[in-house]
């Protein structure tokens, strides 16, 4: 009785205290996300004096890193590290350096995301606060509620963003600890944002399409076809991490030089049409008006600028791979551009990050919930074909087998505060 009543108060005092951590948090999102809006804008109007200059940006964000970072430049690994006891402190300067370096890599043209900084952000914070509570695994639950109030601040689907949370640390199992946490500071960090100005995301499909037996073979053929998509993309930003880091060990001039070969090219490729967020390509693919190679030219310039050491995530990008994917196999499978493009936007994903539960609320948030069986078929075979391969390398990982071969088991890391370390230490 003394332990479930400790727990439920130590629950409640957790969710008060993300009321203002989520509100914070989304104010931040806001001030981001304005900011971000007024940067592309900017580099949208002067793409031919801006994108040549990618490098020496690039250059800069690099050094500040390397300056002034103190561990920030590991990014979402971070808080992989924080989760499995293998690291105690997240270093609060990464909130804004984060926040300063996606509005560089935005404003020259480096194609990157926005959520996955909003989430940095909102775990940064949620950590700092954390540990500041005297709660056993209260520091890991603000931490991942942070992280759910960055995502639904900036995203505004605070339903996906729990999920994504809870989910993400670890490959088939949700944290449910911090579940309570984390909606409260989704839907707070939600709310605050959409009264400062942040509009939240949604597309309504206008088809008709039933599922019937043919359609489940088709849908389920595209959840394959998206996963292959996801683990090429996870195995491009591996390769392309490995490429740039032989170039030269001097990280500065790595940026530098592979920045400004992505600038140039950015121009090339029809003046920055695969810069930035790529929500351009997704208003594309939604219309009708998209190139067939759109989705791989994105892949490519996002792996190149990721591993060039820019920032901002890769969420918004795999949605645009995913969705111009699917506007340009619609016809092969005789189903509508629209449907084949919002499909691809959350295959895309799930098979990416190597998650189920966030991509299938993103679709019924984002799209809403009438194509909701659709979206499971679609995410359920690309989670299960991808091969247990993630864009996060510290992701646990336990032995899901995939169609497309995959990685072994990873467990958690084994650092100095690690439950494995203290086995050690007491052997």
């Amino acid at each position: 009785m003394k332990t479930a009543a400790r727990f439920y108060r130590n629950q409640l005092f957790l969710c008060l205290a993300s009321l203002p951590m989520s509100a914070a948090i989304g104010a931040l999102c806001a001030l981001f996300g304005t900011v971000l809006t007024k940067v592309t804008d900017l580099r949208v109007q002067h793409s031919l004096c801006l994108l040549p200059l990618l490098g020496a940006a690039g250059a800069l964000i690099v050094w500040c890193y390397g300056r002034f970072g103190k561990d920030s430049a590991k990014g979402m690994a971070l808080f992989f590290e924080a989760r499995q006891d293998a690291r105690a402190d997240i270093p609060l300067r990464l909130a804004p350096m984060i926040m300063a370096s996606t509005w560089l890599t935005h404003l020259f043209g480096g194609s990157a995301g926005r959520e996955g900084a909003a989430v940095q952000i909102g775990g940064t914070l949620g950590h700092f606060v954390g540990k500041r509570l005297k709660i056993p695994e209260g520091k890991k639950i603000l931490m991942m509620s942070g992280m759910a109030a960055g995502f639904g601040g900036l995203f505004r689907t605070p339903l996906a963003a729990v999920f994504f949370s809870l989910e993400v640390f670890r490959c088939g199992r949700l944290e449910f600890p911090a579940l309570l946490p984390a909606l409260v500071s989704a839907y707070t960090a939600s709310f605050v944002s959409g009264r400062l100005g942040i509009e939240k995301a949604g597309l309504a499909l206008k088809v008709n399409v039933s599922l019937d037996l043919p359609v489940a073979l088709k849908l389920i053929a595209l959840g394959v076809l998206f996963s292959l998509i996801g683990v090429l993309f996870t195995l491009l930003l591996l390769k392309a991490r490995s490429l740039l880091a032989r170039l030269t060990s001097k990280a500065v001039l790595r940026a530098l030089l592979s920045g400004t070969f992505i600038g140039l090219m950015s121009l090339v490729c029809w003046r920055g049409r695969y810069s930035g967020l790529g929500e351009n390509l997704i208003g594309g693919a939604f219309a009708g008006d998209f190139y067939p190679l759109d989705f791989l030219l994105k892949m490519l310039f996002t792996a190149l600028s990721l591993a060039a050491g820019f920032t901002g995530g890769e969420f918004t990008p795999l949605f645009s791979i995913g969705a111009t994917a699917g506007a340009a196999v619609a016809a092969v499978f005789g189903l509508p551009v629209e449907l084949c493009a919002a499909l691809g936007y959350i295959g895309v994903f799930t098979s990416a990050t190597n998650t189920f539960f966030a991509p299938l609320f993103i679709s019924a948030e984002i799209f809403g919930p009438r194509y909701l069986p659709f979206f499971a078929v679609v995410c359920a075979v690309a989670y299960i074909c991808n091969g247990n391969r993630s864009i996060y390398p510290l992701q646990e990982r336990e032995g899901k087998a995939g169609l497309f071969g995959g990685d072994e088991a990873r467990p958690a890391l084994q650092g100095k505060n690690s439950p494995q370390a203290a086995k050690g230490k007491a052997r």
